[in-house]
């Protein structure tokens, strides 16, 4: 979902500026930053908003897309963030920045019981999902102002204690808790923050979760929709962020399954195979 964040927002960033009176000035001041640890993957990202943005440039006769700053980090845990946090401190002794939108949406998860799952993969785990969405957080807070948004990528799985996944869920439930109290102290300031909180979303998640056990999210839905969807969500300045009527449901009904037995159904019937 990542390259979709990056590919809409480019987009929106191009269609405010053609409406506004100042496009002169955002055409030389706004930029995007594609941050992940393969160079090779964020470059065809950056090429596909060249190529999106050459084909703006043709039908209004001149590009407002954002300037494409690739930055090849790991930002995993409390060394990735510091590493971030470098970025901008250096980018700010040459000029004043301010930070629009935040997407923390890096993340992964690991299917099977915990007892049979790499211990030190579940870590890492904590380290991406957690550590590192908290610090980039933090590091970006003080270059945001009234108007800014935070997009925070956690999971319906982020509701319930799942069997079978159950760092991956624990996880996700601190970063819609972790959202949700941040919503509410920077309201005063303008700063919104939305949790995006899909279901089965067509990426390559399983294939990672499962250690090439499962190719394809089973029953994934479209990750251009999913962000698309959040994106509008984020401009209202709403807290979730649910595209699917059936994830919003689930998301409901949560509320009446106690935890434990929602753990233990989905340890019984939810088996995730991983190699």
């Amino acid at each position: 979902m990542g390259v979709c964040f990056a590919l809409q927002l480019a987009r929106e960033s191009a269609d405010f500026a053609l409406s506004s009176k100042e496009s002169d000035r955002l055409l030389s001041s706004d930029e995007i930053w594609l941050i992940a640890r393969r160079e090779d993957r964020l470059s065809e990202v950056k090429e596909k908003i060249l190529r999106e943005a050459e084909e703006f440039s043709s039908q209004h006769g001149k590009s407002l897309y954002p300037d494409v700053r690739v930055l090849p980090l790991d930002i995993s845990g409390k060394e990735g963030a510091l590493k971030f946090k470098s970025a901008l401190d250096e980018r700010c002794v040459s000029e004043e920045i301010e930070i629009s939108v935040l997407v923390n949406n890096a993340g992964f998860g690991t299917y099977g019981e915990f007892a049979d799952t790499d211990t030190v993969r579940e870590m890492e785990m904590v380290d991406l999902d957690c550590t590192a969405l908290t610090g980039l957080t933090g590091f970006s807070l003080p270059y945001m102002k009234k108007g800014g948004r935070i997009i925070n990528t956690a999971s319906l799985a982020s509701f319930m204690p799942l069997g079978n996944f159950a760092v991956y869920g624990a996880c996700k439930a601190y970063v819609l808790s972790f959202s949700v109290a941040l919503a509410a102290e920077l309201k005063h300031k303008g700063i919104s923050v939305t949790a995006l909180c899909p279901g089965p979303v067509s990426t390559e998640f399983a294939n990672v979760a499962s250690k090439g056990a499962r190719k394809e999210v089973r029953h994934g839905l479209s990750p251009e929709k999913t962000v698309a969807h959040c994106i509008k969500c984020s401009r209202k300045g709403k807290l979730y962020s649910m595209w699917a009527f059936k994830w919003k449901f689930k998301a409901a009904a949560s509320r009446f399954v106690g935890r434990y037995a929602g753990a233990w159904f989905t340890y019984k019937y939810c088996k995730r195979p991983s190699n």
